[in-house]
């Protein structure tokens, strides 16, 4: 019996240990957070060691989890439709809400799902609730877009996915079967789903025929450049959950389809050094210590160092691509942009880039809405209901659909 209480109070004692980090008083729901980190760490040790093992590549295997446990078929209720098809080749989920006799035509919003381009599925739990509460609220149709993921496919092909489904929905037949407004269509995503709607809009204000088809675009904690791993929420937070940044510098280098090895050098910036003449001429492009405010810049200092590995922009010349990083357009591409929404949190090592896109969309000219919330954390808004349900995952919700409400 003693033997016993031991060895319970020692497996309790490490399991404390294993889920226990330290969190900044601000944090929502701090206990909540580490047993959500706890569970994400620990699948994405299982997944390492499978693929370490040889029996399948760490994203299929993390992917295979997520998906199985959140998979949910297209169930519609009594007041939105849900459907699954294809628009062009890409597989879309469409939530059509109900249409009033007041409004006969709806407004459409094209939703791109996070998951570092590799993970996570329009199909999942999280994000289909997310699309139906949006398409009743809004009373609009959710064009949830199932893009290819990596390892099947790297960049740009993700890209290639939103942009093709994209352009097909908005041909004028697709738009009246589905009842929607040509003049109020939204594009939308968070984190990399935010990086590929940033992309997608870019593209689209770039042609003379496509500018005017996107009203306005809405971006939730999106990872917008790889050109500095080290702004102050990389430094600040650096080994917060539910993403640390080891862990999106892996998820850059997959999508990118570079080597591994490259990690540790990316962190201290060693590709875009000094001596890097690819980077020379776009560090004006995010110099952070003017794009960002005094209050946030004054703890922390610019890493570049003055020589580094010219070798990884050689293997992976993406990682400046404004495709892939969307921060680094030049001006005269931004202007064109539609009305921005950009939501972004505290405790998160993307809250910089959301708030310097913020910063070169306004000196462009754009009407931009920069929402920020302090006890924010990296992925809160999907979080919404039990056992994951976090106080400021509801208020960005709430806050992201007044927005959409009010200007779409």
């Amino acid at each position: 019996m003693r033997a016993s209480c031991v060895l319970f109070t020692t497996l309790v004692a490490l399991a404390a240990y294993y889920v226990y980090i330290p969190l900044p008083g601000s944090v929502t729901d701090p206990w909540k957070l580490m047993m959500l980190d706890a569970v994400f760490r620990g699948t994405q040790q299982v997944s390492n060691l499978i693929h370490f093992l040889g029996l399948g590549h760490h994203m299929l295997v993390l992917n295979f989890i997520i998906v199985s446990f959140g998979h949910k078929r297209a169930w519609s209720t009594a007041q939105v439709k849900v459907t699954d098809t294809d628009f062009d080749g890409v597989e879309v989920r469409v939530f059509e809400g109900s249409t009033g006799p007041e409004e006969p035509l709806k407004r459409g919003i094209i939703y791109i799902h996070g998951g570092g381009w590799a993970l996570a599925s329009a199909k999942i739990k999280y994000y289909d609730e997310l699309c139906i509460v949006m398409a009743e609220e809004l009373n609009a149709v959710i064009i949830s877009i199932e893009y290819r993921l990596v390892p099947k496919v790297f960049f740009p092909a993700q890209v290639e996915d939103v942009v093709r489904s994209t352009n097909y929905f908005l041909q004028p037949e697709v738009l009246k079967k589905y009842s929607v407004d040509p003049s109020r269509v939204a594009v939308s995503g968070d984190s990399a789903g935010g990086n590929l709607a940033a992309a997608l809009v870019q593209q689209f204000h770039q042609d003379p025929s496509l500018r005017s088809k996107i009203k306005l675009q809405a971006l939730v904690y999106p990872v917008l450049q790889a050109l500095d791993f080290n702004t102050p929420s990389y430094q600040q937070n650096a080994n917060t959950p539910i993403l640390p940044r080891h862990v999106m510098i892996k998820y850059w280098v997959e999508y990118l389809q570079g080597s591994q090895d490259f990690v540790e050098a990316l962190i201290v910036n060693n590709h875009t050094s000094l001596d890097v003449e690819e980077a020379t001429a776009l560090r004006a492009r995010l110099n952070w210590t003017s794009l960002l405010p005094t209050s946030i810049t004054r703890d922390y200092k610019p890493v570049q160092p003055a020589s580094g590995n010219a070798r990884i922009l050689q293997e992976m010349p993406q990682l400046l691509d404004v495709r892939s990083a969307p921060l680094l357009a030049d001006q005269k591409v931004l202007r064109h942009l539609p009305k921005t929404y950009i939501l972004t949190c505290e405790h998160d090592i993307l809250r910089d880039d959301g708030i310097m896109y913020a910063k070169r969309l306004e000196s462009a000219g754009v009407d931009v809405t920069l929402d920020h919330f302090e006890d924010g954390f990296h992925g809160c808004m999907i979080f919404t209901s039990w056992p994951t349900d976090f106080s400021v995952g509801i208020r960005t919700r709430n806050s992201y659909f007044k927005w959409l409400d009010q200007n779409l």
